[in-house]
């Protein structure tokens, strides 16, 4: 049965939507993707439309079946991975957004967070959720929407309050999981790991915390169902009369760095990965314990199987990483990705140039919401090729400060880091980033891992795998890169960047230019 039938993943992304379609091997027989706008409505603000991410998850779904010759009967189940946070509210009768998402990215609710700050909500929500309280998370973001969304986006004629509508469960709240899930099947459902990226659920147990939902005045009665990540009673199933003339299960679930957390096979507690995406997001699997971070890092929820209790991470949130190297193509000191290796490769060094990318504040472990984008270290002698290679070392750099953070709270020392995304395809930042941070780094054969660990919540949901042990007989070195500049270098140049860190912080102040 196997060798006709297969499982497709949707992976939402920050800047794209994928469709991949995996078989029994965990290999790639089918792959789509398609774009979707950047929208910046205000500096620091980042919007995307729902509406063009469902159609073209459409799009996707389709054009891959379509390549392959695959027929939609042959799908033995969806899994659906996406940017965490983002945040979407939607007219429960229309289906209609009430607004176009917001953002992982967008810090327009940087005050309110201030204000949480200044009142000692901190430390509450860190104990309930494992976050630090920051506009990344959405429940400030669903407040600004009840608060400030146009009702007249809502397409009623007389349309009531946002708020009195979202009280009766007329208006619905969901990460871009619960939008798709709905789209694909009618249901309003989440999972723990896109729930624990609310700032609004309680990770220990297990359910939308009431002292939260007061807080940011959300209602319950907009919330998603939230279930497993790999769900045996599965999400619901695709409309035979919709797009796709089927009825497919959508049987898993899991947020992106959750879901390459389970693609790269970290089933086991001090199994860690990195991910280089738009951001960088570093995973180390604690087990069913929940670790609390004494060093700047987020406690989160792994992943769930149907009957099982949840694994717990430490993750480290990087926000800006490939994003910097999108931003030397906006500078046009680049014209693909691809030559940021030559050109890097052209000069011995930086120069002594640093780059700091903080376009949307410092994550983990500085949590910096008004820190911003730095070069220091130019001379006039400074050439595109010292930006190009300081901006590949600002990746290298930032991912140690994550390193040091994960290993300080676990106690446990890194010797390897299972490494994915696009970025990962660049042989030299691969190098680079086994030099900084002193430790292999392990690239697979199928990179697309968060496309593939949600494939594997739903196969396995539906027995199209058996165990984690046969995903772990799937999983294959592509190439292992290990270290080559001596220690003392590398600290060295480490430590100049922590300088270089500090020039960054607090400078988005209101009212200054």
């Amino acid at each position: 049965m196997t060798d006709t039938t297969y499982v497709g993943a949707v992976d939402q992304g920050t800047t794209g939507t994928r469709f991949i379609v995996f078989d029994h091997g965990g290999q790639v027989v089918a792959n789509a993707y398609e774009t979707h706008e950047q929208i910046y409505p205000e500096p620091g603000w980042v919007e995307h439309d729902p509406i063009e991410i469902w159609e073209n998850t459409k799009t996707v779904i389709t054009q891959a079946l379509g390549q392959a010759g695959i027929a939609p009967e042959q799908l033995e189940a969806i899994g659906v991975t996406n940017q965490r946070e983002t945040t979407v509210l939607w007219d429960a009768d229309s289906g209609r957004p009430v607004h176009n998402a917001i953002v992982w990215q967008d810090r327009r609710t940087t005050e309110r967070v201030e204000e949480l700050e200044e009142n000692g909500a901190v430390e509450t929500i860190r104990e309930k959720t494992g976050l630090e309280p920051d506009a990344y998370f959405s429940a400030t973001k669903a407040e600004w929407l009840l608060d400030e969304a146009d009702p007249i986006k809502m397409e009623r004629a007389r349309p009531a309050d946002i708020r009195d509508r979202a009280q009766a469960g007329d208006v619905l709240f969901g990460t871009i999981d619960s939008w798709l899930i709905y789209n694909l099947t009618g249901n309003h459902i989440t999972e723990v790991t896109n729930a624990s990226r609310t700032m609004l659920y309680n990770i220990h147990d297990l359910e939308w915390d009431d002292d939260l939902l007061e807080e940011f005045s959300i209602p319950e009665a907009m919330l998603p169902e939230v279930r497993p990540s790999s769900d045996d009673e599965t999400y619901g199933t695709t409309d035979p009369e919709g797009f796709l003339e089927a009825e497919i299960p959508i049987a898993g679930a899991l947020g992106d760095q959750q879901a390459a957390l389970f693609g790269q096979t970290c089933f086991d507690a001090g199994d860690a990965k990195n991910t280089y995406g738009t951001g960088s997001f570093f995973l180390m699997n604690t087990g069913n314990e929940a670790v609390a971070s004494d060093q700047g890092l987020l406690t989160t929820i792994g992943f769930q199987r149907s009957g099982e209790p949840v694994q717990y991470a430490l993750e480290g949130s990087i926000f800006v990483t490939g994003a910097a190297i999108e931003w030397l193509e906006d500078l046009s000191l680049i014209d693909d990705p691809s030559e940021t290796a030559e050109l890097a490769r052209s000069v011995d060094s930086t120069d002594g140039v640093y780059v700091v990318p903080a376009f949307t504040g410092l994550g983990a472990p500085h949590w910096d919401q008004r820190a911003r984008g730095t070069i220091v270290g130019m001379t006039r002698g400074t050439r595109k090729e010292h930006v190009v290679r300081a901006t590949l070392e600002s990746i290298a750099y930032q991912t140690r400060d994550v390193a040091e953070a994960m290993e300080a709270d676990s106690g446990i020392e890194m010797t390897s880091l299972k490494v994915d995304g696009g970025a990962v395809k660049n042989n030299y930042l691969c190098q680079l980033q086994s030099d900084i941070i002193g430790s292999e780094i392990v690239r697979p054969v199928v990179d697309e891992t968060t496309a593939l660990g949600s494939a594997y919540a739903a196969g396995l949901a539906v027995d199209y795998w058996d165990d984690t042990d046969s995903l772990r007989d799937n999983w294959q070195v592509d190439r292992t890169f290990e270290t080559t500049m001596d220690t003392e270098t590398a600290d060295a140049r480490y430590n100049r960047w922590l300088d270089a860190v500090e020039r960054s912080r607090d400078w988005a102040r209101d009212g200054e230019e």
